[in-house]
């Protein structure tokens, strides 16, 4: 076995998922979200890059603008530490069906690559103990196609599963948002739409959205016992697509 140079903290969490009450799944403690600046001034002052934090930012966000231009042109990319490539999601109902921005969408999926497999042996983790599953959301259903996570259908019921969910308080943020990830509008569900309203799953109807690409956001003063003096928001990590 490799030595051991780094370190990741976790706690372990219920496992919502399963039936099994006795599952736990890791989550990593992460102080922080670095940025580019950040990394390279540390691979200039940590690692002694042989360059200047300056230029080392300045040849990174011109590779990073090339790659972009690379990847609209249709290539694959793979520089070891990740690969990525285009990919089109949408159905096209025929041999002959063209491209449709309304019915269609184009993504870049991105991938670990060698390098960063062949370094996870010089990692150890460290399970500092337990926490309580807070607000989160495991999964969403589009009860008209049964897509789970991806496809969702304006006007029809989607449960949204996970933990301390329930609507509660009065504070006017206190719902459920699909949130356009294009323009950044924030598309409340009224409240009689609200179908089902449990701590562990919620009910509701999909609002008449156009096509496009969502994230579903709940935000509730709910905890388990007494409610929170302020609301508090968790955002489903997985887009789900309008077609």
């Amino acid at each position: 076995m490799a030595n051991m140079f780094h370190r990741i903290k976790a706690i372990l969490i219920p496992n919502l998922l399963t039936e099994d009450k006795n599952d736990f799944y890791a989550k990593v403690i992460s102080e922080r979200t670095i940025s580019t600046s950040e990394i390279c001034e540390s691979a200039v002052t940590r690692g002694n890059a042989p360059t200047s934090v300056e230029a080392m930012k300045i040849n990174v966000e011109l590779f990073f603008k090339e790659m972009e231009y690379q990847l609209k042109d249709g290539y694959s990319i793979n520089t070891g530490y990740f690969s990525a490539t285009p990919l089109i999601k949408g159905v096209f109902n025929n041999a002959n069906d063209k491209y449709d921005k309304l019915r269609h969408s184009i993504h870049f999926l991105f991938n670990q690559g060698e390098i960063l497999r062949r370094g996870l042996d010089e990692i150890d983790v460290e399970i500092t103990g337990t926490g309580e599953a807070g607000i989160i959301i495991v999964e969403v259903i589009d009860v008209k196609t049964g897509s789970v996570n991806g496809r969702i259908t304006p006007n029809r019921n989607l449960r949204i599963k996970g933990s301390k969910l329930k609507l509660a308080g009065d504070n006017s943020d206190v719902g459920v948002y699909f949130v356009n990830e294009t323009t950044g509008e924030q598309i409340k569900v009224e409240a009689d739409e609200i179908v089902d309203n449990k701590p562990s799953e919620l009910v509701i109807v999909i609002p008449p959205l156009e096509a496009g690409m969502y994230l579903v956001k709940v935000t509730t003063q709910f905890s388990g016992n007494a409610l929170l003096k302020e609301p508090r928001s968790v955002t489903f990590e997985k887009t789900l697509t309008v077609f």
